[in-house]
């Protein structure tokens, strides 16, 4: 076993340990093992990043064995310069969620904290898997924990919830399936990834392959219209669901576009092109101004979600090596920001019990710390300079300039409306004076709360201040992409 399998089987390992000891007769026990899972994971997918060689844009740390003889179906991994920093965000934002559950989860920890190990594996598998198939199964085995985190640990409504986020993701990924199909029998009998990557297809090919690729992963990122499972999905989910939702699933959608979509089928991904940024430019507009109205903390954070992954398949599809780091950049950022954002409502939350924007204000009156630590939050969402949450939306700006000013000038109202609907939130709910009850008597974050929001503002901090080697362990394979997606396979 290589890196790669130890980084997706050793989550799922711990996981399933979690599963048999079962009992909530010893949660310390089990919240333990789960830490100490989570942390050897992480540890783990160090070396991916500091053994990368930064001048190729081949598969690194490859590992392929049989798996399905009869129909050439491999256990083939492999990470290059665009998913080889998702592994690690993935391992890390475990042990966030983890440490966040700690107090917070008091029935049936085992099954919690190992549905989010097993999750941390599957996911893993989603950005190193480079054959077809097997792409295919860990991007559809996601939906079964997260399904179960939702509908057990969730709101009021959780069970609406988990059936709308399963039947909406599941769907979509019906027509990848047919599409991976297709390729199978096309390129003679092979799931191979990179195979796929050569065939010389015909438009009307591409063109059903593209849209079958779309279906999919457009739910997953999600892009408007199909977007509207993604509030639910937040609102009802516990905290860290919600944390793993923002941070990582949402980015399972974008990765796909980059594996499948665009190399497979890059003269329909030409073609199409202006219909993918003309759904993300309604995404960051409209979407943006839905999260102005909203009054639940959790709802607003959502829509906002959706905001920022409309900045990452506009940088995609404008097919520039800075619009596709960009967007790369920003999928990090989000990661780090958004997971921090619904944190700090979890915090509030688990204090308050109501998450509506009303029932609060004056928090920094009582939690100084803790609005410290918000407010840095709130700004990275905006988007200010010296924060990760500037750097990919700036370079995805840059890049869309240069294909039209008058895109650009539309995509960086992202910046205006999300500095009005989160910095409003601010305002209403840790500014003033202290008019209730609930506020009056909160306590400031503890010792665990306050190394989660440390350990996340540094990554924010880290990514705006000095983002170079992000991008110097993508450029290799962006550049590679571009250039592929440029020459024409119509044959």
């Amino acid at each position: 076993m290589g890196l790669l399998s130890v980084s997706i089987w050793l989550p799922i390992a711990f996981g399933c340990l979690l599963l048999a000891l079962g009992r909530d007769d010893n949660p310390g026990m089990v919240r333990w093992v789960a830490l100490i899972g989570a942390l050897v994971s992480f540890l783990v997918t160090i070396p991916l990043v500091t053994g990368f060689q930064l001048n190729s844009a081949a598969l690194q740390f490859q590992e392929n064995l049989a798996w399905i003889e009869r129909f050439n179906v491999r256990y083939h991994l492999g990470v290059d310069g665009i998913s080889v920093w998702f592994v690690l965000l993935t391992a890390f934002m475990t042990v966030i969620v983890v440490m966040a559950g700690w107090e917070v989860i008091t029935e049936r920890v085992a099954q919690y904290m190992g549905a989010f190990l097993i999750l941390s594996g599957l996911m893993v598998g989603v950005f190193c898997a480079a054959d077809g198939l097997l792409f295919y199964v860990f991007f559809e085995a996601t939906l079964i924990p997260m399904y179960i985190i939702i509908g057990v640990w969730g709101g009021p409504r959780r069970v609406y919830a988990a059936f709308k986020f399963f039947l909406y993701t599941l769907l979509g990924s019906l027509l990848m399936l047919v599409a991976l199909v297709y390729l199978y029998f096309k390129s003679g009998g092979s799931f191979d990834i990179a195979t796929w990557h050569k065939l010389p297809l015909p438009l009307s090919a591409q063109t059903l392959l593209f849209f079958a690729f779309f279906a999919a992963f457009s739910v997953k990122v999600p892009m408007w219209p199909v977007h509207t499972w993604l509030p639910d999905a937040h609102v009802e989910a516990p905290t860290g669901g919600s944390v793993v939702l923002a941070a990582i699933m949402l980015k399972l959608g974008a990765y796909g576009f980059l594996r499948f979509s665009m190399p497979i089928a890059p003269d329909a991904s030409r073609e199409y092109a202006w219909f993918i940024i003309a759904l993300s430019l309604v995404a960051v507009v409209y979407i943006g101004l839905v999260a102005l109205v909203q009054q639940d903390m959790k709802k607003l954070v959502a829509y906002s979600s959706i905001a920022h992954m409309g900045f990452v398949t506009l940088g995609f599809f404008i097919f520039s090596e800075l619009g596709i780091s960009g967007g790369l950049v920003q999928m990090i950022s989000h990661g780090f920001v958004s997971g921090a954002m619904f944190l700090a409502i979890g915090v509030l939350y688990d204090r308050v019990h109501s998450r509506q924007i009303a029932d609060y204000g004056g928090v920094v009156n009582t939690m100084p710390k803790f609005a410290a630590f918000a407010l840095f939050f709130a700004m990275a969402n905006c988007g200010l300079p010296g924060t990760g949450g500037f750097v990919g939306e700036w370079m995805v700006i840059l890049g869309t300039v240069k294909t039209s000013f008058w895109l650009a000038a539309l995509a960086a109202t992202a910046l205006i409306f999300g500095a009005a609907y989160t910095l409003w939130m601010y305002k209403r709910v840790y500014f003033g004076e202290v008019t209730n009850d609930h506020v009056r008597t909160l306590s400031d974050i503890n010792a665990r709360e306050f190394t989660i929001m440390a350990l996340l503002a540094i990554a924010t901090l880290w990514m705006g201040v000095y983002p170079k080697p992000f991008t110097d362990v993508m450029h290799s394979s962006v550049v590679h992409l571009i250039d592929h997606v440029q020459v024409s396979k119509i044959k």
